[in-house]
């Protein structure tokens, strides 16, 4: 994802060659463009992050005892969801089944919050990034003040139960 005028890409190809897996680079614009390329990947990183996520979650709480790593490893032989970042979650569980080891704490290094200013200058919904951004931001919170004023709320409106 190299942005950029012709002729320095061209002279500098050899250096992205080099330094790219096998057909792991492209000149994709003018001057900021692999940047900007770049920011709308990883925000589709998050967003495929968060999908594992949640997926993962539900069969960990299932009442089947799933071996998550073996059906991560099997979803990578023509599953529709083979990627990458599922061998990164197959080998994350191989490691620590339930990942016991983890907190569940989860930070952000901008692109997320770049692509959704992007978006909103130019109009283009974009829930599933944000989502995902903004769990990581509640995954950050010991105590959320948020969720106390649901509960809150609910207690005084209809007398329904809450956790003291």
């Amino acid at each position: 994802m190299v942005g950029g005028d012709e002729a320095p890409v061209k002279q500098l190809a050899p250096i992205f060659t080099t330094l790219a897996p096998e057909h792991g680079w492209a000149h994709v614009g003018g001057v900021g463009a692999g940047h900007y390329v770049k920011m709308v990947h990883n925000g589709i990183e998050y967003s495929m992050m968060q999908g594992y996520a949640e997926g993962f979650e539900l069969m960990a709480k299932s009442d089947y005892q799933l071996n998550l790593g073996k059906i991560a490893d099997l979803w990578m032989h023509g599953s529709v969801v083979r990627s990458w970042l599922l061998e990164l979650a197959a080998g994350a569980l191989k490691e620590d089944p339930r990942l016991e080891q983890l907190k569940g704490y989860v930070q952000d290094s901008g692109e997320g919050r770049w692509m959704i200013a992007d978006a909103i200058e130019k109009d283009v919904p974009v829930p599933t990034l944000t989502t995902a951004l903004f769990t990581r931001f509640r995954s950050r919170q010991s105590e959320s003040f948020a969720e106390k004023m649901l509960a809150a709320l609910r207690n005084a409106f209809g007398g329904h139960a809450v956790r003291r």
